[in-house]
Formats: C-alpha cells, sequence, structure tokens
C-alpha cells in the first residue's frame, strides 16, 4: 500500500512540477515542528516495537 501511495506521489510530481515546491514547504514546516517530529518518531517506533514483540 505504501509502495502505491509513493508512486501516485511520484507521478503527480512528474505531471505537476510546481507540486514538488508545496510538498517541499510542507514536509520543511512538520520538520520544524518538534513535537510533531516526536510523534512521528514515537509512532513509527511503537509499530516496530509491536511487530518485534509478536
Amino acid at each position: 500500500m505504501k509502495w502505491l501511495l509513493l508512486g501516485a506521489l511520484l507521478g503527480l510530481l512528474i505531471a505537476f512540477p510546481p507540486l514538488l515546491g508545496l510538498v517541499l514547504a510542507a514536509v520543511a514546516a512538520v520538520l520544524s515542528k518538534p513535537l510533531l517530529m516526536a510523534f512521528g518518531l514515537g509512532f513509527a517506533a511503537r509499530t516496530r516495537l509491536r511487530r518485534w514483540a509478536r
């Protein structure tokens, strides 16, 4: 599923080059917020640990 989403995003970026600036601005906005970064890293770690604990 994540590969389909990545492919769709790349397809949109190829079809509409100005979207690259919007995507980069959104990523920069998220990375500039420490709370969002901590939440994202914690969420990713939790899913990995859950798989490992099975």
